[in-house]
């Protein structure tokens, strides 16, 4: 089977946490395509059944491949989300450590994988406490993780989060002028991003400009004041989706990712169906050339 993209000029991916763990990578991404999503996001949370990705065997990654080459559908980006539990900027130096490899092993599993881009978490820390110290550890191991990419030649981009520390894209932006790698960009949440603009009475769519030039794709997700995830699209949150994507767009941004969750809903194909149809009316309403 080889898979074609369904809307020509841009890419639309499925995150992996809104199926069902029990399919098998192929059965999901079998799933994705049939549901009308371009591809699947791979998640490595910082749980440890998905952390041992990670340490899997040449012959398990081989299989994992397999996947991807026999359902004809794409892994391109992967959320890197485990960092939260072992970050860059912890005052511990074995969780560091743990942090480095993390980011080592992250880089070679996509680069067996064929993906290209990997969100990055933005904290310094998430369960410490941050100060001056956790602060400067993070932009000293962030440089040594942009070395990282960069030696394998694939991108890191930052993911704007619901914590002070990095909710907006001109936060993100500060580390990634403070770096100056072509390797370290954003992966923006517009729903997160829109949070912040109301939390901090600014504009959305003038802090997604602030990373023009640096930003590689974004997370599409329905949030509303202080609620940043379990929200189905349409369900009455804020999230201002064409006027972001009509930002990202004329930007020269064309990967998006649906960010939503499973959680044991027997229909799951038909809520990730809707979720590709919502999506793609969206983009399809942002989108500022004439293939609408």
């Amino acid at each position: 089977m080889r898979h074609e993209t369904k809307v020509p000029g841009y890419s639309l991916g499925l995150y992996e946490k809104a199926l069902p763990d029990r399919l098998s990578l192929e059965e999901k991404l079998l799933t994705a395509s049939r549901c009308g999503f371009d591809r699947l996001e791979l998640s490595v949370d910082e749980s440890d059944k998905k952390l041992a990705r990670l340490d899997y065997s040449p012959a398990k990654v081989a299989e994992m491949a397999d996947a991807v080459r026999n359902s004809g559908v794409p892994i391109l980006t992967m959320c890197l989300s485990g960092h939260r539990k072992y970050p860059l900027g912890s005052h511990d130096p074995a969780v560091r450590k743990r942090s480095l490899d993390i980011m080592k092993k992250a880089l070679d599993l996509s680069g067996a994988l064929g993906i290209r881009l990997i969100q990055l978490a933005g904290y310094d820390v998430y369960y410490e406490e941050s100060d001056g110290s956790t602060v400067g550890l993070f932009a000293e191991n962030l440089a040594k993780a942009a070395e990282m990419a960069a030696s394998c030649g694939i991108l890191l981009g930052f993911e704007t989060m619901e914590t002070p520390f990095m909710d907006t894209t001109s936060k993100a932006m500060s580390y990634v002028n403070r770096i100056g790698s072509p390797y370290l960009g954003v992966y923006p949440d517009i729903g997160n991003l829109k949070n912040a603009a109301v939390l901090y009475g600014t504009d959305v769519v003038a802090d997604l400009e602030t990373g023009i030039s640096h930003i590689f794709a974004a997370h599409l997700k329905e949030t509303k004041p202080g609620v940043y995830r379990d929200m189905r699209f349409g369900s009455g949150g804020h999230t201002e989706y064409a006027r972001c994507i009509r930002e990202l767009w004329s930007q020269g941004v064309r990967m998006y990712t649906g960010e939503f969750w499973h959680h044991g809903e027997p229909d799951y194909e038909n809520i990730v169906t809707e979720a590709a149809e919502f999506l793609r009316e969206k983009i399809k309403e942002g989108r500022t050339d004439n293939e609408r």
